[in-house]
């Protein structure tokens, strides 16, 4: 039995580079969401293979990973090459609430839940390698950087790492891109509009964390700000610093680094 009411898949008769598309009716969008996913070739229904949740940022939807970063040819020849071991990389829209959703719960849409457990169950329904039991990421860039270290401390039960690029490390850093009011997006709970704050309730399971930001980048501040107050509260993880600005060259840069992060998680 599945657990949405329409769950409709792409015919792999029409599909190229690996990829795959997934329109699914979600009871936390209340509507239809995409997921647009990379499947290694020759993958048969009974592997377990790990997956990669990846986040999109503002304006953006299912697509962006893949049309603006190439990241399903990336991923293809990192596993080519051995880097990393064959991986199913998912790439949901954000539930294209506004300018962002900022993945959390408002306007009775549940955008966080939607990325935690809808896009999860429907990977595990439809996507051949993907088990209860594989090992599950997730990572995003900025926006999608702030829902990917959010969800994936609150879930830690869940995930076996977690990471960011140029990341939005409060909710309050969503009004350098968005129109609507930001107001509108804030959490009773102020461990939800807080990067750091979301790490300091759930660390006692945090998975392991990486992120990084460009030194041109106009989040650069924030995120040396999360670096060091991680330092101070003791909590582990792995920043980097490098070239580059708030744009799509750096994330089709550095996103390798994330996925070989993850790859030393499934090694450990």
């Amino acid at each position: 039995m599945s657990k949405f009411r329409t769950l409709e898949i792409s015919d792999p008769r029409f599909e190229s580079d690996n990829l795959r598309f997934m329109t699914v009716k979600s009871p936390n969008l209340l509507g239809r969401g995409d997921i647009c996913i990379f499947v290694p070739h020759n993958i048969s229904q009974d592997q377990t293979l790990p997956v990669v949740i990846l986040l999109h940022g503002v304006y953006g939807s299912a697509w962006s990973w893949t049309q603006n970063a190439g990241v399903h040819l990336k991923v293809n020849a990192m596993i080519n090459r051995r880097e990393v071991p064959p991986m199913v990389i998912a790439m949901p829209s954000d539930g294209l609430w506004g300018d962002g959703s900022a993945y959390l719960p408002h306007h009775g849409y549940d955008f966080e839940k939607w990325i935690a457990m809808d896009v999860v169950d429907a990977l595990e329904e439809k996507i051949a390698g993907v088990q209860k039991h594989s090992p599950l990421f997730i990572a995003g860039l900025s926006m999608g950087g702030f829902g990917a270290l959010r969800i994936g401390a609150k879930y830690g039960f869940k995930f076996k790492g977690i990471a960011g690029h140029s990341s939005i490390t409060n909710l309050e850093q969503m009004k350098l891109f968005i129109e609507e009011n930001v107001s509108g997006l804030e959490q009773q709970d102020p461990i939800d509009n807080d990067v750091f704050k979301t790490f300091q309730r759930f660390h006692h399971h945090l998975p392991p964390v990486r992120f990084d930001c460009g030194r041109d980048d106009q989040l650069i501040e924030y995120n040396r700000l999360l670096h060091r107050q991680m330092m101070e509260g003791r909590i582990e993880h792995t920043y980097g610093e490098h070239a580059g600005a708030h744009e799509w060259a750096y994330w089709a840069e550095h996103v390798g680094d994330t996925l070989r992060f993850f790859s030393k998680q499934i090694k450990q």
